[in-house]
């Protein structure tokens, strides 16, 4: 616990200047994330026995994030060619002998659009007008959600959730992300109204909706990451964070609760 606080301290030093600031030093922090990820996801699929390329997958994620970042009219173009670059050398693979090459084409095409294209939403979310306030509740819901779960989980779960997943994971868990994500969205959203005359669009049951959404479906993206851990018979992605294990296992909630936060925002706010 120590370690995961200290860790935790240093990521909010890090990366609180470049949420307010955004612009390139923004870029850099998210995008550490997203392409380390990206990194620790072909490696877990190695562990499987799996060949993504590594060159394909990694360099489309990072491609895909500078274009939906900087140049967002050709990031559909950018997500394209990496489809087709990821084609074009399993095929080759194939034709040297390796007989998994269709599965592993799957695999990275799959790390360009999972990693790559959904992660994209947090630098999506940033760029709205008012972006870092509108990044920053959305991010306050899905952390305070993982820390409520994390914590009220490992003092009180004791009905499992998914035994196969993550048999850590408990039904008290996931009702305190539930609970802590909506009550984080509704705080968030009065205190910037009250003392900082801020947020004025946005109502303070609505904040508590989005984060009672983001609580309820966030979790799937912890689960998922679990499954691909549990395939390739790893317990953590990296130990490159202490406490947290790697950037993949950091940010698989924040995947599925930037999508969410930026299209409730966008239906519903703006």
């Amino acid at each position: 616990m120590r370690k995961r606080l200290i860790t935790t301290f240093i990521l909010i030093a890090v990366g609180l200047p470049s949420i307010i600031l955004g612009g390139v030093l923004f870029y850099i922090f998210i995008g550490t994330f997203l392409i380390g990820a990206a990194w620790e996801y072909v490696q877990l699929f190695r562990a499987a026995k799996f060949e993504p390329n590594l060159v394909v997958t990694v360099g489309g994620v990072a491609a895909l994030t500078f274009a939906r970042t900087f140049v967002p009219a050709v990031a559909p173009l950018v997500l394209t060619i990496a489809v087709l670059a990821a084609m074009t050398v399993h095929l080759v693979a194939y034709e040297h002998g390796r007989d998994q090459a269709a599965l592993d084409f799957s695999v990275a095409v799959g790390g360009v659009v999972y990693i790559g294209w959904l992660g994209s939403y947090l630098f999506d979310l940033r760029n709205l007008p008012e972006g870092g306030w509108w990044f920053m509740l959305v991010m306050l819901c899905v952390w305070l959600g993982d820390s409520g779960a994390y914590s009220i989980g490992r003092a009180y779960g004791k009905h499992k959730m998914t035994p196969r997943l993550s048999p850590k994971k408990s039904w008290e868990g996931y009702a305190a992300s539930i609970l802590t994500g909506a009550i984080a969205g509704g705080l968030y959203v009065w205190v910037f109204q009250t003392f900082a005359e801020h947020l004025h669009n946005i109502a303070i049951w609505q904040g508590a909706l989005m984060g009672l959404i983001i609580g309820i479906l966030a979790t799937l993206g912890d689960l998922g990451e679990s499954m691909l851990k549990r395939q390739s018979g790893l317990k953590d992605s990296s130990g490159i964070m202490p406490g947290h294990g790697g950037f993949f296992d950091r940010i698989d909630s924040w995947l599925w609760g930037a999508a969410i936060g930026y299209y409730f925002l966008i239906f519903f706010i703006i």
